[in-house]
């Protein structure tokens, strides 16, 4: 017996030391690695960089961990920032001849997006160097970025969409109606239409304006800069929209010039060798975006500028994915802190706040204009708006000193509202729950789910929505030196594209990051200054855990499966988490 044991501690303690020895390995591994993917990285002669549009176009890249380690990128999502960041780097590489556009699968939250990227694209081709794109088959949002391309290619079988805008808001009142459930609203503004969705079965007459202005807005825009760079007038591109080309033979999208040529995959090949004058046969030699990270660019001289990045709905907490943490969302009190800290930082002479939100908390949005006054007491504070800052994102914004936004951004919506869930349907005649009570004043069962508010409830509910709105028009008055009444012209819930905002002065300029950095630069006086990310990533040990949880990997697959339709999905499952007062947008926009 005496042995048993022996040899059995001794295959216990050899495990464990085995388990500890591998760990190490594999820790070290993974730093190895890491460090490896952070080094910088040589361009061969005569390169080209190659755009793979398939994924998720979001507003920030997210460190791929998973794909450092097997060599091949685990991410479906595809960053703004590096997007730009590989363009210029491209665009300023001696060694880099051209871009060649692969369009696949792509999605993207906005055109004011796609906008910044096709924007990007031209000014590389202004520098002298070329672009092809080929598509098996174009989406309308990935030929909108294709048709800046020096050379559109077609599969000789393929097919390009272009259709056209629409938006189809979905109405849910009926569907919780069949669960005994309905929804309480207090809101301010005629054109507050994000709570409609929940109590309303169609568009109601303001919301249709605004809509309607809007995505012809959109159509507008995509059409003058498809028109300027395929020589087709706008006239024509939609009467192609209107007959449904997207099912056309493809020999009629060369005779409409919607692209230059049909060509088989093993004819890219040659179209690009001919364009770096060598042997047709010749390996072309290439770099993606995530080989770009590691390209060197502009040496940083001068003064910092922080670019804070603020993007995803407005929250008080973090907020549960469908395991875990949603990173993908502005939770007030860490922007706070974070604006604290450059603030307080001596080095950061300026800050441009890039906000892409269509808004949420109302009590969250009034601490972060706080602090942004705090911040620009001590030195300028620009706001780089991306495919939306509007309501809460509009809210925190508002007290900057110079507000830039994209022409197609969607901005404004200045309103609040209130939505509170009735489950008392639910409770009583669904399940049978029967409630007694006992109370001291009139007003002690405020909030119990044993029936729906009463008149006297929800009239001081609509008092206190309405302070709320008063408090947030008077924000937006400070901020951009207009009388209350003015505000009261273009507010009430109503949503703006950016080139119609800055007829209004709700914005000050049309552009993108590039020029928000530069007015930052301007207003703090300085001729030479390099940019820095904020916050920063999420290091790797933050992502190891993370996928060991698999909270943000379900999530995603998630938003993959259920699409447009998940956010208002996690909203009824967060609802208790949220503040019950919002600042926000549509929840679903819904523009295709």
């Amino acid at each position: 017996m005496k042995d048993f044991f022996k040899y059995m501690l001794a295959s216990v303690a050899g495990i464990f030391v085995f388990i500890v020895i591998t760990s190490v390995i594999g820790v070290m591994s993974i730093v190895g690695m890491i460090a490896s993917e952070s080094s910088p990285k040589d361009v061969s002669d005569n390169s080209v960089l190659v755009l793979n549009l398939s994924g998720n176009l979001q507003e920030r890249s997210e460190e791929d961990l998973m794909g450092s380690i097997t060599g091949q990128s685990m991410a479906s999502n595809i960053g703004l920032d590096d997007m730009l960041d590989g363009i210029q780097k491209a665009k300023d590489n001696k060694k880099i001849k051209g871009i060649y556009i692969e369009a696949g699968m792509f999605t993207a939250d906005s055109y004011a997006s796609l906008q910044a990227i096709r924007k990007a694209l031209a000014d590389f081709k202004k520098s002298g160097k070329w672009i092809v794109a080929y598509g098996d088959v174009y989406s309308q949002p990935t030929y909108y970025l294709s048709s800046v391309a020096n050379k559109v290619l077609l599969n000789p079988l393929g097919q390009l969409d272009w259709h056209g805008l629409s938006s189809q808001p979905i109405f849910l009142k009926d569907l919780l109606g069949k669960f005994g459930v309905k929804m309480q609203l207090a809101k301010v503004g005629a054109y507050k239409s994000a709570p409609e969705m929940f109590v309303a079965d169609k568009m109601s007459d303001a919301n249709r304006e605004q809509v309607t202005a809007y995505i012809n807005g959109l159509w507008q825009n995509i059409c003058n800069d498809v028109s300027k760079s395929r020589n087709i007038s706008v006239d024509d591109l939609n009467k192609y929209a209107d007959n449904l080309i997207t099912f056309s033979n493809q020999k009629d999208y060369v005779r409409m010039k919607m692209v230059d040529k049909l060509v088989y995959t093993d004819g890219i090949k040659k179209e690009i060798n001919k364009l770096l004058k060598q042997d047709e046969d010749k390996d072309i030699n290439t770099v993606n975006l995530v080989d770009m990270r590691q390209v060197k660019g502009a040496k940083k001289e001068g003064e910092e500028i922080a670019v804070y990045y603020a993007y995803g709905d407005i929250v008080d907490n973090a907020t549960a994915g469908v395991l875990g943490k949603n990173t993908h969302c502005i939770v007030g009190k860490d922007v706070c802190g974070d604006l604290k800290d450059l603030m307080d930082d001596d080095d950061v002479k300026a800050v441009v706040i890039r906000v892409n939100s269509g808004g949420g908390s109302a009590f969250a949005s009034e601490q972060m204009w706080h602090y942004v006054e705090m911040l620009k007491a001590k030195k300028p504070v620009v706001v780089s708006m991306g495919g939306m800052a509007a309501s809460g994102g509009y809210y925190m914004s508002c007290g900057a000193d110079w507000i830039v936004a994209e022409p197609t951004t969607l901005t404004g919506s200045i309103g609040i509202f209130g939505m509170f869930p009735d489950a008392s349907g639910l409770l009583t005649q669904k399940l049978g729950v029967k409630f007694d009570e006992v109370k001291t004043n009139k007003n002690s069962t405020f909030g119990t789910p044993a029936r729906p508010f009463s008149d006297e409830e929800m009239s001081y509910l609509n008092n206190y929505v309405e302070r709320g709105y008063q408090l947030f028009r008077s924000r937006v008055a400070q901020g951009r030196h207009m009388s209350v009444g003015q505000v009261e012209k273009i507010a009430q819930g109503h949503v703006w594209l950016g080139q119609d905002a800055l007829k209004i002065k709700l914005v000050d300029q049309l552009g993108g990051l590039d020029e928000a950095v530069a007015k930052a630069a301007q207003l703090a006086k300085i001729d030479q200054y390099y940019t820095s990310a904020y916050p920063g990533k999420a290091s790797w040990m933050d992502q190891l855990m993370e996928t060991v949880s698999g909270g943000n990997y379900l999530d995603n697959k998630m938003q993959a499966t259920f699409g447009e339709y998940y956010q208002p999905f996690m909203l009824l499952r967060t609802m208790e988490q949220q503040n019950a007062i919002q600042a926000r947008l549509s929840f679903m926009l819904n523009v295709k």
